[in-house]
């Protein structure tokens, strides 16, 4: 299949087991455009929003010296006696704490927790730490009763030099469409979702072209995002285990999506 730019352009404690993924991959220059933890809670009451996240500063401010207060807008859609569809929007106060670089940061709304590393992005045992000090930092001063949602999610954006292009050359996830139909495609969007640890998780996994700045330039997004898929499933001590193991299903589908030719864009690091 080609790709132009002109004419084609898923409450019990849970069990973590010990298993065999992938060996890590590291690049000089990964396609992580943003990777992020969001965490929402069970609704609390009592939630309150200056004193939380004016004791939650104090705890993480060595990190996150920066404090912005911003808004939240939530959209409800709730369906009347009468069928007819009626949208709900509010906005909710959200305070962030960033770090000097605006490299990384934490985000408290009401029942809200994300944890945010934007472009460079480093390695895993480096957001990994950051994810643990906003979590304990959060259930210290919060203290949340349960996880209604949790998901971590990664965002990459590949970019590869060509006016035209083999998508199979490059992605070992990608649309098919038969021989029967016109192959060069402007654009598109495609996404599955996997279900894994029994059904308790899910994986969602999205490929979709989008504009870039660049002349003669093909850009794609690649979205996985990997989700609790049964509310209240994990318990407040598991988050840090539950991360663990949606990186390393994360970082199996990336490896799987791509190809070699891929890989060599992005320069992997051989270590020694």
């Amino acid at each position: 299949m080609k790709l132009g730019l002109a004419y084609g352009i898923v409450k019990i404690r849970p069990r973590f087991e010990e298993k065999d993924y992938l060996m890590s991959k590291k690049y000089k220059n990964p396609p992580i455009i943003e990777a992020l933890c969001e965490i929402h809670f069970e609704p609390d009451a009592s939630w309150d929003v200056d004193s939380i996240t004016n004791i939650l500063y104090e705890k993480v401010k060595d990190k996150f010296p920066k404090k912005f207060r911003l808004q939240l807008q939530t959209s409800q859609i709730d369906i009347g006696d009468s069928g007819t569809p009626g949208i709900t929007e509010q906005l909710l106060p959200l305070v962030r704490f960033q770090s000097s670089d605006e490299q990384a940061l934490i985000q408290v709304a009401p029942n809200l927790l994300t944890i945010n590393h934007l472009k460079p992005y480093t390695s895993w045992e480096e957001f990994l730490p950051l994810i643990e000090m906003g979590v304990n930092a959060y259930r210290e001063v919060a203290n949340p009763k349960d996880i209604h949602r949790i998901a971590l999610r990664y965002i990459n954006r590949i970019e590869i030099s060509s006016e035209r292009i083999s998508l199979e050359d490059y992605f070992e996830f990608r649309p098919f469409i038969g021989q029967k139909v016109l192959q060069d495609i402007r654009a598109f969007t495609m996404g599955i979702q996997i279900l894994h640890e029994g059904a308790r998780d899910v994986l969602s996994v999205q490929l979709t072209t989008i504009n870039s700045e660049v002349p003669n330039t093909i850009a794609m997004l690649l979205d996985l995002t990997y989700s609790l898929a049964r509310p209240g499933d994990i318990m407040l001590d598991d988050i840090s285990e539950w991360v663990k193991v949606a990186h390393n299903h994360i970082e199996d589908a990336f490896e799987a999506c791509i190809s070699d030719q891929l890989r060599k864009l992005f320069e992997e690091v051989i270590e020694c």
